[in-house]
C-alpha cells in the first residue's frame, strides 16, 4: 500500500492519477489474458441454470471490490454457479467511492455534484471487464421506473433532517445506511458544524431510497439464492443487504483481513455484527498445541510491526519503555488503566449493547470518572487510523477532547494519532485496558491484559472480557479498578484460542491473488485460473461452499488447511 499512500499525499495528483486508471480500465484484472478462452466459455454454458449468484459489486470503482469478486464469479461459475453482477450506472447521487477529499474546501461542497467527477470513470471500466467475463450484468438504472426516481427525490427533500437517521422504508433502515455513508464522506462523527452536512446526507438519503426500488425489483423479477456483496454497510451495499434479507435471499458479506492476502466472510450481515455473535463453540473446543500456541504467539508479536499484515500503521513503532514515558510525560510504574479509541466516523451503525450513545460520549464521561481517582493514571491511545488511514478523519478525538476538558485532569495523558508509540507495549505497562470497538482486544487478552468493552467490540461476548451493556454496569466495572493482576493461565489460553480462531481460521486465505505495493493493495496473479478450480484451493473451496451450500466460512488452519 506504500506506493498509493505516497500518492495520497497529493490528493490532486491523486485526483488525476485515479481518473487516468479508471478512464482506461487500469487497476482492473484482465480476464481476457488470464481465462483460457474454451474452457472458459465451456464452463460458463455449464452453469447456467444452476444456483443463481448475485454479486452486488455495484460501485465498479472500489478496486479491491471488483477485483475480488470477478475473481469469485470466475470460481463460482467453476463450481456450477449462475453469476449475475449488480453495478450502478450514474444513477445515484452519492455512494462510498466519494468522500471530501476529492471535493476541496469542504464548505464550498456542491452536495448536487457529488459523483459527478466520479460516475464516467467507474461504471464504464467495471462493466467492460464483468462483461469480458461473460457474466450476465445489471444496471441500477434499469429496474428503476420515473414513480420511484420521483418518491425518492421528494422524500430526501421534505423529511426533516432530524428524522433521517431513524428513517425506515418499507422495513429498511434507509436513515442508518445514509448517515453513515453521510459521516464517511465528511470523516467525522457527527455532522454537527458541517455547513453542507445536511446536504450532503440528503442525497445519501436519495441514494439509499434508489438502492432499496432498485434492488428490491431486480430481487422480485429474479430468484437469487444468495447476494454476495462488499462489507455490508454504507451505501449503497448497506441498503444491498437489507433488502436482499427481506427477501428472504441469503447475503454473504466480506472484507480484507488483516494478514496479507486474506478476507473475512459472513453470513446474513455485516462481520461488524457477526463477529460479536459468532457461537463460541466454534473455536473453544479447539484441540490446543505448543505448535498454535507458537503460531498464535509469533503472529500476535508480528502485529506490533505489521511484517505479515497488509493493514497496518506504524512504519517505524516506538517500543523504547523510557523514550514513551518522556514523549507522553507518564510514568508507567504508577497504576495505570489504558483506554483505546476507534475512528470516530468508522461503521457508525446501531448496537444494541452499546452503553453510550457514542464513542465520544464515552471518553468524556470516563476521563470524568477517572478526574475523581487521583490514585490511578488513564493513559488514552487514539487510533493511528485517523491521520493514517485511507480516510483521514476530520473530526479528531484530541479536539474533541479538548472542547470538553481545556485543561485535562492530572493524572489523564493522551498519546495522540500521530505519534510511533507502539499501542501494545503501552498497554502491556497498565493493569488493564478499556475499550469500545477496536479489535485490539483480540491481542490484549491473548497477552494477559484484562480488558473492560463499553462498546461493539469484536472480542465481546467471548467469556473472556468484562463487558457492560449499560453504564451504570461500565461505572461499576470502572469502581473495580486496579484489578492488580493479569489474567489466568487457562483464561490466556482461552484467548489465545480465540485469537488463532480470529487470525488463522475465520481470515481465509485466497489463492490466485497477491499483495502489490499500489492501489488496490493485491491483484490477480497471471496464472491464476487453474487456481479456482474446485479442490485447487482450500481458501476459495471454503468460501463458495459458505456461498452455495451456505457451510460455516472458517477455515480450517488446524488442519494444515488441506
Amino acid at each position: 500500500m506504500g506506493g498509493f499512500r505516497n500518492i495520497l499525499k497529493n490528493m490532486p495528483l491523486a485526483r488525476r492519477t485515479l481518473r487516468w486508471m479508471r478512464a482506461h480500465g487500469r487497476g482492473y484484472p484482465r480476464w481476457s489474458r488470464i481465462l483460457p478462452g474454451s474452457d472458459w466459455q465451456d464452463a460458463l454454458r455449464k452453469s447456467e441454470g444452476g444456483k443463481k449468484v448475485l454479486v452486488a459489486t455495484s460501485v465498479g470503482a472500489h478496486l479491491p471490490g471488483t477485483t475480488l469478486e470477478s475473481l469469485l464469479s470466475v470460481a463460482l461459475t467453476h463450481r456450477g454457479a449462475e453469476v449475475h453482477v449488480l453495478l450502478c450506472d450514474g444513477v445515484l447521487p452519492a455512494c462510498l467511492d466519494s468522500d471530501v477529499r476529492w471535493h476541496g474546501n469542504p464548505e464550498k461542497i456542491n452536495p448536487d455534484r457529488l459523483t459527478k467527477h466520479l460516475c464516467s470513470q467507474c461504471f464504464a471500466p467495471a462493466a467492460a471487464m464483468f462483461r469480458s467475463l461473460g457474466v450476465r450484468l445489471h444496471r441500477y438504472g434499469d429496474t428503476l421506473v420515473e414513480e420511484d426516481r420521483a418518491r425518492a427525490e421528494s422524500l430526501s427533500r421534505e423529511v426533516p433532517a432530524g428524522e433521517i437517521p431513524g428513517y425506515r422504508w418499507e422495513g429498511i433502515s434507509v436513515g442508518e445506511h445514509a448517515l453513515a455513508g453521510a459521516l464517511r464522506f465528511f470523516g467525522r462523527g457527527t455532522l454537527e458544524g458541517e455547513p453542507r452536512g445536511e446536504g450532503v446526507l440528503r442525497k445519501y438519503f436519495k441514494a439509499a431510497l434508489l438502492t432499496a426500488s432498485s434492488v428490491g425489483c431486480l430481487l422480485d423479477t429474479i430468484s437469487f439464492e444468495v447476494a454476495l456483496l462488499h462489507h455490508g454497510i454504507y451505501i449503497p451495499q448497506g441498503i444491498v443487504s437489507e433488502v436482499a434479507r427481506k427477501k428472504s435471499v441469503r447475503v454473504v458479506t466480506w472484507n480484507p483481513a488483516y494478514r496479507k492476502g486474506c478476507f473475512i466472510f459472513s453470513h446474513g450481515d455485516t462481520y461488524h455484527h457477526t463477529l460479536m455473535k459468532e457461537p463460541v463453540s466454534t473455536w473453544e473446543n479447539l484441540a490446543w498445541s505448543e505448535t498454535k500456541e507458537k503460531e498464535t504467539v509469533d503472529y500476535l508479536k508480528s502485529r506490533w510491526q505489521g511484517s505479515q499484515d497488509w493493514i497496518w500503521f506504524h512504519d517505524v513503532p516506538q517500543e523504547d519503555v523510557k523514550a514513551i514515558e518522556k514523549e507522553v510525560g507518564i510514568d508507567l510504574s504508577r497504576p495505570t488503566v489504558g483506554l483505546l479509541t476507534n475512528v470516530f466516523w468508522d461503521a457508525q451503525l446501531h448496537y444494541p449493547a452499546n452503553a453510550f450513545k457514542n464513542m465520544l460520549d464515552w471518553v468524556i464521561k470516563t476521563i470524568d470518572h477517572f478526574r475523581e481517582r487521583p490514585d490511578l493514571q488513564l493513559l488514552i491511545r487514539i487510533h493511528p487510523a485517523e491521520v493514517r488511514g485511507k480516510i483521514p478523519s476530520r473530526q479528531g478525538m484530541v479536539e474533541e477532547i479538548g472542547k470538553a476538558f481545556p485543561e485535562l485532569p492530572e493524572n489523564v495523558f493522551i498519546v495522540p494519532p500521530e505519534s510511533q508509540v507502539s499501542t501494545y507495549v503501552a498497554m502491556s505497562r497498565c493493569d488493564s485496558v478499556i475499550i469500545y470497538g477496536t479489535k485490539t482486544g483480540v491481542e490484549l487478552t491473548a497477552m494477559g491484559i484484562p480488558v473492560i468493552v463499553a462498546g461493539e467490540a469484536w472480542i465481546r461476548n467471548k467469556g473472556l472480557t468484562r463487558d457492560a451493556s449499560s453504564q451504570e454496569e461500565y461505572f461499576g466495572l470502572l469502581k473495580e479498578l486496579p484489578f492488580g493482576e493479569r489474567m489466568k493461565e487457562e483464561q490466556v489460553t482461552r484467548a489465545r484460542k480465540y485469537a488463532y480462531h480470529f487470525f488463522f481460521r475465520r481470515m481465509i486465505p485466497v489463492d490466485g491473488l497477491e499483495p502489490v505495493a499500489d492501489w488496490p493493495p493485491y491483484r490477480v496473479m497471471p496464472g491464476a485460473h487453474d487456481l479456482l478450480r474446485p479442490g485447487k484451493s482450500r481458501g476459495l473451496d471454503v468460501i463458495c461452499d459458505g456461498v452455495l451450500k451456505e457451510s460455516a466460512f472458517v477455515f480450517p488452519a488446524e488442519e494444515g488447511g488441506v
